[in-house]
């Protein structure tokens, strides 16, 4: 039976956003520019410049083309999207989901 160990979910720092990890980490380390690895992926300089920059998300097309490209496949690429994206909608929603109840099925 497989087993999931959920994160922490109360967290202080904010999740680094997978842009930077290919900004600051994977592209240096594949010695690859911005627009070498954009052709790489076949997408725009543009498209992953605005990744970098933080101004966009990983979608899952562009997990499945970063994963490939780094041989980690497209999961560990998600899962940092998510984590960031979740750890902001916490913060941003933080008042009106203290207002909801959580139901509990009655055993």
């Amino acid at each position: 039976m497989k087993h999931e160990y959920p994160a922490p979910t109360n967290i202080k720092r904010e999740p680094t956003h997978p842009g930077s990890i290919l900004d600051h980490q994977v592209l240096p380390a594949l010695k690859l520019s911005v627009a070498e690895a954009a052709v790489k992926l076949g997408v725009s300089r543009q498209t992953l410049y605005r990744i970098i920059q933080r101004k966009a998300g990983v979608t899952p097309e562009m997990a499945v083309r970063i994963g490939k490209l780094c041989g980690n496949g497209p999961d560990l690429w998600l899962n940092l999207q998510k984590q960031f994206d979740l750890w902001h909608a916490k913060r941003k929603l933080i008042n009106q989901v203290a207002k909801i109840p959580t139901m509990r099925e009655a055993v």
